[in-house]
C-alpha cells in the first residue's frame, strides 16, 4: 500500500515522541540547558535579564517554562501541533507562558511586538535558512535585545544546508528529508554581522566527556 508523502509538520509531530497511557509527566525545568547534556554548560544567564522572550521551536517547552518560573513572559512558537498541545498540557498552570503553532519566519513576520530575547535550543534556527530567519529576528528584537541559539557542533566537511533523513520515523516508505544548517562558528558570526547584529559570540562548547559531540553556541545583540 502506498502512502501520501509526509509533510514537514507531520515530521515534527513525531519528534521526541512520548508514548504511554494518558498524559506523560512534564520534564523537570529547574535548569536552562543549551546542550544535549543535562547540567552541562551555561544556563539562562546567556539571555541576560529579559522581561519577555520568544523561543523558536520549543518542543516540550522545558526552557520556556524555566524562564517563566523566573518571572519572564515567554512565548514558544512551534511548527508541530502535537508539540504545542503537549507543551500546553504540561505547563498550563505556569503564569506568563504560552505556546502557539506556527512557522518561525511566518510568525515573526506577521506578529507585532518586540522581545528582549529571542532564542532557540536545538530548535528552529537549526532548520531554517538564516538568510530568511535572521532579518525576521532582527526586526522583532527590542533595542539592545539578545538573540541566542544552540545546536550540534558542525561536522568537519559538512557545512551549509545539510540533509537529515528521518529513518527513525515509523513507516520508512513515508520518510522525509529535512534540511538543517551547519556552519563553523566564525561563519555564523559573519552571517549575523552581515544582518546587523553586534557583539557576536560564536563558539563550540566541548562535551563533558572527550570524544562526544560538542554544542555550537551563539549569542548576538542588536544595537541599543
Amino acid at each position: 500500500m502506498s502512502h501520501a508523502p509526509m509533510t514537514p509538520a507531520e515530521y515534527w509531530d513525531k519528534y521526541k515522541p512520548y508514548k504511554g497511557e494518558g498524559i506523560q509527566p512534564a520534564p523537570r525545568a529547574e535548569r536552562f540547558d543549551w546542550t544535549q547534556y543535562a547540567g552541562h554548560g551555561p544556563g539562562a544567564e546567556v539571555l541576560g535579564h529579559p522581561r519577555d522572550a520568544l523561543e523558536l521551536g520549543p518542543a516540550e517547552g522545558k526552557e520556556a517554562a524555566h524562564l517563566a518560573h523566573r518571572g519572564v513572559e515567554v512565548t514558544g512558537v512551534d511548527f508541530s501541533s502535537v508539540q504545542v498541545e503537549r507543551a500546553r498540557a504540561w505547563w498550563a498552570e505556569t503564569p506568563g507562558l504560552s505556546f502557539v503553532r506556527g512557522e518561525a519566519c511566518a510568525y515573526l513576520s506577521s506578529t507585532p511586538g518586540e522581545y528582549d530575547a529571542i532564542y532557540s535550543v536545538w530548535g528552529a534556527v537549526w532548520f531554517t535558512d538564516p538568510e530568511d530567519l535572521f532579518p525576521c529576528v532582527f526586526k522583532r528584537l527590542a533595542p539592545g535585545g539578545v538573540f541566542a541559539f544552540s545546536q550540534a557542533e558542525p561536522v568537519t566537511g559538512s557545512h551549509g544546508p545539510q540533509r537529515m533523513r528521518g529513518k527513525w520515523l515509523e513507516g520508512r516508505e513515508r520518510e522525509l528529508t529535512v534540511r538543517r544548517w551547519q556552519y563553523a562558528p566564525e561563519t555564523w558570526a559573519d552571517i549575523l554581522k552581515r544582518h546587523g547584529f553586534t557583539d557576536v559570540d560564536a563558539r563550540v562548547l566541548d562535551a563533558p566527556e572527550a570524544g562526544n559531540l560538542g554544542t555550537l553556541m551563539v549569542r548576538a545583540h542588536i544595537p541599543a
